[in-house]
């Protein structure tokens, strides 16, 4: 079907509004000094502020409501099976009745996931070594959404870590050539497709 030319929409009333969002891991302090990891695909950037939105009764947003530091991974596409295999971890016990059938306490996420901690340098909780950008950012601000189910957290970035093959040399910029998110598209995950165009604010002109 060219979606171009379609003509009229249908109503639906989709389980979800994914729409294709990038997938985030993040890491917490827990209360009893070791770290949480959690995937979420609600993530979105105003400068160098990334507002984050999570499930109010999972363990990411209570650490962040009392120890704020937080570590904001971004994974590549090809890391999407070490993402699903935290999908269905949680890091609360007992685990929370809102949690989907099949959720299971895991203490050791890192661990389930296959993923290596590395140390940061601003803030208490560990980068996940494998993902190519890391933001070590602080929640500066959280609480409840309108609907009491879900906590916003805005996270003031402090320091970014790049893996150098996706950084155009010589430059603080990343290559969007060379870096793909982990696109998660109505719970399906998902790369970039080649590219069409950049923005006139670019100051990455296409290489490629």
């Amino acid at each position: 079907m060219n979606l171009a030319t379609a003509a009229t929409h249908v109503t639906i009333e989709p389980s979800i509004l994914y729409f294709g969002t990038p997938v985030v891991l993040l890491s917490t302090e827990n209360p009893d000094g070791t770290f949480n990891l959690a995937p979420m695909s609600s993530a979105w950037a105003l400068g160098n502020v990334i507002v984050l939105g999570l499930g109010a009764e999972g363990q990411t947003a209570r650490n962040l409501m009392s120890r704020p530091e937080v570590v904001i991974n971004l994974p590549a596409p090809h890391q999407w099976a070490a993402v699903e295999r935290l999908a269905p971890l949680t890091g609360r016990h007992p685990v929370p009745a809102s949690k989907p059938a099949g959720c299971r306490h895991e203490p050791d996420k890192f661990g389930a996931a296959g993923l290596r901690p590395e140390p940061s340098e601003t803030v208490r909780p560990p980068r996940v070594a494998e993902c190519p950008i890391q933001f070590e950012a602080r929640a500066e601000r959280v609480g409840h959404d309108v609907s009491g189910s879900f906590v916003i957290a805005e996270a003031v970035v402090g320091r970014v870590h790049a893996d150098p093959r996706i950084v155009v040399p010589g430059t603080h910029h990343v290559d969007p050539g060379a870096w793909s998110p982990l696109i998660y598209n109505f719970r399906h995950y998902f790369g970039l497709g080649p590219e069409l165009g950049h923005s006139y604010r670019s100051q990455t002109p296409r290489t490629r």
